[in-house]
């Protein structure tokens, strides 16, 4: 008996381990979804911390030396998100789009969960374009796993992973990467309900601003329009009274001296109007300039990524505070990012980046900058970039940069645009800092 519990000693040994290494694997993988739901929970505005948490995890679990995740888009799938392992370095960059009809396009465009034990003998590689064989043969990738992300049966992007070794993923592994293919996908619904909600505070807030516009003309057209219609009959009597023979100068001089009145009468009215929006001073608070910056890209994040662009934004620590308008210098930085937005998107050519950037000026005090990736400025729109009711949009008022000028220059500061090579703008602005105040 004794021999016979010693035979069996070893069996059980081997069964505990399985067991312990299977809870072990068990755990791990709840903690990786459990690290995707925090992330979703943290970032509801931002999909970039959710992607990279979703790829560190997916290739962590699924022993890949790679993992990337796209977007479907009108022209093909965007790279947005892309993981390499340390000992994979020698891997090159992905492709940043694919078309529909590619090689890998057809791949990433299925509906289902794509499982390639060995790529580089895949049946269809043959129909890829000699770019395209070369990316894979120089990926050295072999064992590849790419899975739809599907909103009510509509593919909305994937993800995928790669092994440089031939191993075929297990089916617990692809269950795994499904699931969080599907945590990606509710991301990427919560995001989209939240961009649609900021969009339509901004087309509210906007159209309060031509509201207020449209009232403020109407009020100055009404009261401003007597007077100088007054003028103009008292100029033309003038002019009938020099005509006569003799002239009649005394009557001539009584009527150019009622223009003149008309015309002092037309300046008060326009000063009274504009004392009137000014009897409200703006509300002057020591504030961060960095913390204004975040705040505007949560509340344009949805343009952003409506789009496919990415945001960098390189703020300076320690900043000096500056005193302001709060909400006005932070309009001024709302206003720049959709502008940069609104270029890049109809660029299809180029990659879509965002910079945002503060530094210290001695000079100057603080200085921000926006810079874009889009087709640039024409030469002759620069000079006159700011000149009110001058745009280069066909829908455009014309009106946006003039009021962000004026804000800044209230400020103490200066607004301007430089042209960037090979492509972009650069939009720059500083505001004087408040004396011996950091952040």
């Amino acid at each position: 008996m004794n021999q016979l519990k010693t035979g069996e000693a070893p069996e059980a040994a081997h069964g505990s381990l399985d067991l312990q290494e299977e809870l072990a694997e068990v755990l791990r993988q709840r903690a990786a979804i459990s690290a995707v739901l925090r992330a979703i929970a943290s970032s509801p505005h931002d999909l970039q911390p959710i992607f990279d948490t979703i790829l560190d995890n997916a290739v962590h679990l699924c022993r890949s030396e790679g993992g990337l995740c796209r977007l479907t888009e009108e022209i093909g799938f965007r790279l947005v998100a892309y993981k390499r392992c340390p000992g994979a370095s020698d891997v090159p960059l992905p492709p940043k789009l694919l078309e529909y009809g590619s090689f890998l396009g057809r791949l990433v465009g299925s509906r289902s969960p794509v499982h390639i034990p060995d790529l580089a003998t895949h049946h269809e590689l043959s129909s890829a374009g000699e770019a395209e064989r070369e990316y894979v043969s120089n990926s050295a990738a072999r064992t590849t796993l790419i899975v739809p992300m599907l909103r009510n049966d509509e593919l909305i992007g994937t993800l995928g992973l790669a092994r440089r070794r031939i191993e075929p993923f297990t089916e617990k592994e692809i269950e795994l990467v499904t699931d969080f293919a599907a945590q990606a996908t509710i991301a990427l619904d919560i995001t989209r309900r939240e961009r649609e909600l900021r969009e339509l505070q901004i087309e509210l807030a906007r159209a309060n601003r031509i509201a207020t516009i449209e009232q403020l003309s109407s009020s100055i057209a009404h009261e401003v329009i007597q007077p100088i219609a007054t003028a103009r009959n008292n100029a033309r009597a003038g002019l009938r009274f020099l005509e006569l023979s003799p002239p009649n100068l005394s009557e001539a001089r009584e009527a150019f001296d009622g223009v003149v009145a008309e015309a002092d009468r037309a300046g008060d009215i326009i000063r009274r109007i504009r004392d009137h929006i000014k009897k409200a001073p703006p509300k002057m608070d020591r504030f961060d300039v960095n913390e204004a910056i975040r705040n505007a890209i949560i509340l344009t994040r949805g343009e952003v990524v409506k789009i496919g662009a990415s945001i960098q934004a390189e703020l300076a620590e320690p900043l000096p505070f500056i005193r302001g308008d709060r909400v006005q210098i932070q309009q001024v930085i709302v206003n720049l990012i959709v502008n940069a937005v609104q270029a890049m998107s109809g660029d299809g050519h180029n990659r879509r980046e965002l910079q945002i950037s503060t530094e210290t000026d001695e000079a100057e005090g603080v200085r921000v900058g926006v810079r874009d990736t889009g087709p640039g400025l024409a030469p002759e729109s620069v000079p006159r970039l700011f000149e009110p009711f001058y745009t280069t949009k066909a829908e455009g008022m014309g009106v946006g940069l003039a009021i962000c000028r004026s804000i800044v220059e209230a400020h103490g500061g200066r607004l301007w645009a430089t042209a960037c090579e090979p492509h972009g703008t650069l939009f720059q602005f500083t505001i004087p800092a408040e004396q011996d105040a950091t952040s």
